[in-house]
């Protein structure tokens, strides 16, 4: 997934106007540094041990990029506000919780990339869905078990991670974040998606593996998704992980000679229930088998074209396990050529292992 670029020139990150004070085993802000904090646009604080960010971050009042993850950070001072040029944060791998932000954090309006990954947030903090500029937000690794439904403020927002969460669900006003391309949703506990992603008609990349999702909603099919990743959830566990092929049994091997040789009957040679049986014959949908089944059977994944760039697993059964050595159905007309199936293949591995 390419990640959102600022549109902020390289200059104001390199040379004079930033500063790289990372792994310098700090534990505030160095007095040595406030002398050029007019100056400086960016700054990187990474990989320290700082547990406050300090009121003097607001002398820093030209910052467009800062940067204090991997410290052990738990409050950011309420002077932070007062960056009005900031607009990348990015804080992963602190101690940050809903309580460690101040109250006006979404005063900080020309924001467009906050990343507050590997923290302890339980909740999108509300100050977030005030910042109207947002472009992509990073909450992935944290302890959120809820989105509230003020996230529809959003509209701008481009990326949007929350994997490694605690989610069970995600609320309809998803549907309203228009300019959504990428969303990913993995390592949750999710069951279902609303319907409202139907109107997420400009995302690209939709991240869903390792979840409990055993449907998926049929509005899913109008997206025009690039990537799409389902495993580990049941409903491709059930299409791939658990076929289960029992031996056909003796009555079954004679029936499907029966079927398969066109052996003359009627209702004079053999009892009733033969006669059911026999009626009950399934073709096996492999085209070039001309084969039958009973009850032994092999569970078979047809992947339906959608949107023209990835099947969805439908579930369809053979006669015996080799004909699972199938190429995988292409929808469209018996001509498609080999570089198409192949295109199929590659595809349909993106959407079963991401």
């Amino acid at each position: 997934m390419a990640a959102y670029e600022s549109s902020s020139s390289d200059s104001e990150f390199h040379g004079e106007n930033a500063e790289d004070l990372s792994y310098a085993e700090l534990d505030t802000l160095p007095e040595c540094l406030l002398s050029r904090a007019h100056e400086l646009r960016a700054l990187q604080l990474d990989h320290n041990n700082i547990s406050v960010l300090p009121p003097t971050v607001s002398i820093f009042n030209r910052l467009i990029v800062l940067d204090i993850s991997n410290n052990n950070v738990s409050h950011i001072s309420d002077e932070i506000v007062k960056l009005k040029q900031l607009r990348t944060f990015t804080a992963r791998n602190n101690r940050l919780d809903e309580q460690s932000l101040p109250k006006d954090f979404g005063l900080l309006k020309s924001l467009e990339v906050v990343n507050f990954s590997g923290n302890l947030f339980e909740t999108l903090p509300p100050q977030l869905a005030e910042l109207r500029r947002l472009k992509c937000l990073y909450l992935g690794g944290n302890r959120i078990q809820e989105l509230p439904h003020t996230i529809r403020n959003l509209t701008r927002l481009q990326v949007l991670y929350l994997g490694g969460n605690q989610l069970a669900d995600i609320p309809a006003e998803i549907g309203y974040m228009h300019s959504l391309t990428a969303l990913v949703l993995c390592d949750n506990q999710l069951q279902s998606l609303p319907p409202t992603m139907i109107h997420l008609q400009r995302l690209q990349s939709l991240t869903l593996h390792n979840n409990q999702l055993s449907t998926l909603p049929t509005e899913i099919v109008s997206l025009n998704l690039v990537e799409l990743s389902l495993r580990n959830n049941p409903l491709v566990k059930r299409f791939v992980q658990d076929l289960v092929y029992n031996p056909p049994t003796l009555l079954e091997l004679s029936g499907r000679c029966v079927k398969i040789e066109k052996v003359n009957y009627t209702r004079l040679d053999l009892p009733e229930n033969l006669i059911r049986y026999l009626d009950s014959a399934q073709r096996c949908v492999n085209p070039k088998c001309k084969g039958v089944y009973f009850t032994s059977r092999v569970e078979h994944i047809k992947f339906v074209d959608f949107c023209g760039k990835y099947r969805l697993p439908l579930l369809q059964y053979l006669c015996s396990p080799s004909c699972t050595t199938l190429k995988p159905t292409v929808c469209g007309t018996s001509s498609d050529s080999d570089s198409d199936v192949d295109d199929a293949r590659h595809r349909m591995r993106r959407v079963l292992l991401g």
